[in-house]
């Protein structure tokens, strides 16, 4: 009798992926869920005889070993798998076997190969089937992702275009994001971020076998993204000065970002600022199948030193200083990955924080989480990973400083216990509006429970945070209220190329007349506080009678400003206002410039594997020329890759109509994204939603 062998195995490749929801990658790898069965065909060259048989082993991984998981042998049974990976014989017709294959639900994710040993007459011959790809399963109930919501899982795994918000509390604006997870070499590329962290080059046995817990994964991730510590993915620049790479804000999306990363031979792509770590994260955790969305937090505290409190200086002058290590970033984002909390308990299951942005270390190395959002809400600042810092971020006090250069002294000038942690937003699932999640992270605002949680936490701290008396929040103000109180206002068009026009308002609370000095400046910043350069400066004096109001206009020329705005488009004014034998009252607004409108117009019926023309519309505003102007286009199912187009210099005033070739290669509502910059506008955004008809 012929030795029994293999001839073919079909690994029924579209119907396997189409149950395991990973039909929408790219490429002809099998692409698997953990804890779900599939089927393969397998053709042997005669029956297969008595006495013989077939037995199977999977491994991933440089060194599978059973005891860790990283590898199982089982026979093909005629029975039902039990939990752990089987192999049962569904059927057989004329030497072709039908066999259904199980992994368990809690099997690490990776590359995996399975291999086949054939037991005949004595002898036992052994060859490699072929390889897979194994990834966490929301779908599955048994599964530490599972979620149980069909439009949610659509949203945070599938969905592969988005929203991040950015801006300032009295400005939200929202830029695309190409997350991409689906395209052209990305699941390789998400799997290769693991093999090349600190933990893998340490002890690469103990981290595969890790890679069953979304805990792990995902903080693993959260230190890789950053390049800090290990070579990872996208290198943080907040200087305003973005020569030897990129302008954060003209990224599109990951793709570009996680594609050159190869290229380079996995060198740090450089910049990035704290949406571009987390688009690109989100990306990662969508492809690896673990739930994921993007957050963003409005006066976003940066705590150094844990003692929930972050310290603003400034000098009598209206100078912002850049004093002390802490800061107050008008938005921050990150992420939340979905995975239940075996370590902590039930109650702290559901989304948790991750933060790639490289900000303070933790365990000695730039990461940061999972926390769990229900433990912020609750003050539980003791618990892993990195609880008080991100509570911190959304609940710290702001503590305003007057430093004078000239004695090197400080006194502390207002304490506020409710500007930090403001419309906490995300994108809503299946429409383009924003969630404000605020209530997800803490109590309303001033509130019993609120200050509850703040003291439950800082008492949690307290016995390890460096406390000095200053920052304690018991310290009240000697001084009585202020008798003036000062706010800017808006009274003209914020525009980049036109004048800025605000007005100071200054109002006599008291029933005595005042005399006010008033020291005003104004600084370009990047979005983190990062002072650029004093573009303006002025000071006046001003008796106010008795209840009186006045108001003192503010004029910024674009000839003041235009060679210092960063891609932020961000002016932070302040004003000093000084009463005799009283405290100074400060008086400080962020005002953010809108961009000249990018228009983008799709001029025909759009339908897969049909090309479609996509025009794009640009008016220079401004009274002089623009030049080294750049389009750049992509969005996942509407073409591969991106498009750089080279756009003519344009004369004052001039309209620029591009015209471009697009090919979608997917139905569906699919999201363009395009970044056009000049040497006057070094990142103008625009986005458009494309319906693709089949």
């Amino acid at each position: 009798m012929a030795a029994l062998e293999p001839q073919s195995i079909n690994w029924q490749m579209t119907s396997n992926r189409r149950a395991h929801h990973t039909d929408k990658f790219s490429g002809q790898n099998l692409i698997l869920r953990r804890g779900q069965p599939f089927d393969m065909l397998l053709a042997l060259n005669r029956p297969l005889g008595s006495g013989e048989s077939l037995e199977f082993t999977v491994s991933t991984g440089p060194y599978p070993s059973e005891s860790t998981g990283t590898k199982a042998v089982f026979p093909l049974s005629s029975g039902t798998g039990r939990g752990g990976w089987s192999a049962v014989l569904k059927g057989s017709s004329d030497n072709i076997l039908t066999i259904t294959l199980s992994s368990p639900a809690s099997a690490p994710i990776g590359w995996y190969t399975l291999n086949m040993q054939i037991s005949s007459q004595g002898t036992v011959s052994s060859l490699k089937l072929g390889t897979f790809i194994l990834l966490f399963n929301p779908w599955l109930q048994a599964d530490d992702v599972f979620l149980s919501n069909h439009a949610e899982r659509q949203e945070y795994v599938e969905e592969d275009a988005g929203i991040i918000y950015v801006g300032s509390t009295n400005r939200i604006g929202m830029v695309g994001w190409n997350f991409g997870q689906f395209e052209e070499d990305i699941l390789n590329i998400c799997l290769s971020i693991l093999d090349k962290s600190l933990n893998f080059r340490r002890d690469p046995a103990t981290d595969v076998a890790l890679r069953k817990d979304p805990k792990y994964v995902g903080r693993v991730l959260s230190a890789m993204i950053n390049s800090n510590d290990d070579n990872g993915v996208i290198a943080g620049n907040w200087s305003g000065n973005y020569a030897g790479g990129r302008d954060p804000r003209n990224w599109n999306g990951s793709v570009e970002i996680l594609k050159e990363w190869k290229k380079s031979g996995y060198k740090p792509v450089r910049f990035g600022q704290c949406w571009v770590f987390a688009g690109a994260l989100n990306t990662v955790l969508r492809c690896l199948g673990i739930p994921s969305r993007v957050i963003t937090n409005f006066n976003s505290a940066h705590d150094t030193n844990r003692n929930l409190s972050v310290d603003v200086y400034y000098d009598p002058m209206g100078n912002p200083l850049d004093r002390g290590s802490d800061s107050v970033w008008n938005f921050h984002v990150w992420n939340e990955g979905w995975f239940v909390r075996t370590d902590l308990g039930t109650q702290y299951d559901g989304w948790q924080v991750l933060d790639a942005t490289p900000q303070e270390k933790s365990q000695g190395v730039f990461q940061c989480g999972p926390s769990s959002v229900h433990a912020v809400r609750d003050g539980d600042v003791d618990l892993d990973f990195d609880m008080s810092f991100v509570f911190a971020e959304v609940n710290a006090d702001r503590i305003t400083w007057i430093y004078d250069t000239a004695s090197n002294s400080q006194k502390q000038n207002s304490l506020d216990t409710r500007s930090i942690g403001k419309y906490i937003s995300t994108k809503a699932v299946g429409s383009n509006s924003r969630v404000d999640i605020t209530d997800k992270y803490k109590y309303p605002e001033g509130s019993s429970e609120e200050r509850r949680v703040f003291q439950k936490a800082l008492g949690k701290l307290k016995p390890n945070a460096a406390f000095s008396p200053t920052s304690a929040r018991d310290l009240v103000e000697e001084e009585r209220s202020p008798s003036i109180s000062g706010r800017f206002k808006i009274t003209g068009v914020l525009a980049v190329g036109k004048e800025v026009s605000l007005a100071l308002l200054l109002k006599n609370l008291t029933r005595e007349k005042k005399t006010v000095t008033v020291n005003m400046t104004a600084w370009t910043i990047v979005y983190n506080g990062t002072l650029v350069h004093e573009v303006w400066k002025d000071s006046f004096t001003v008796d106010l009678d008795p209840e009186a109001e006045t108001q003192h206009p503010v004029t910024i020329s674009y000839a003041q400003y235009d060679k210092y705005l960063k891609s932020d488009n961000m002016i932070r004014t302040t004003a000093i206002c000084k009463v005799p034998k009283e405290a100074e009252v400060v008086v400080a607004r962020d005002i953010i410039l809108d961009n000249p409108t990018l228009t983008l117009e799709v001029l025909d019926q759009a339908q897969v594997q049909k090309p479609v023309n996509v025009q794009m519309l640009f008016s220079n505003p401004l009274d002089e020329p623009v030049k080294d102007c750049v389009l750049m286009v992509e969005g996942s199912g509407l073409l591969r890759g991106n498009l750089k187009i080279e756009v003519p210099a344009l004369r004052p005033k001039e309209r620029s109509r591009v015209r471009f070739e697009i090919l979608p290669t997917r139905s569906g509502t699919k999201q363009l994204l395009a970044d056009f910059s000049c040497n006057k506008f070094p990142a103008i955004k625009a986005m458009l939603s494309i319906d693709v008809a089949e």
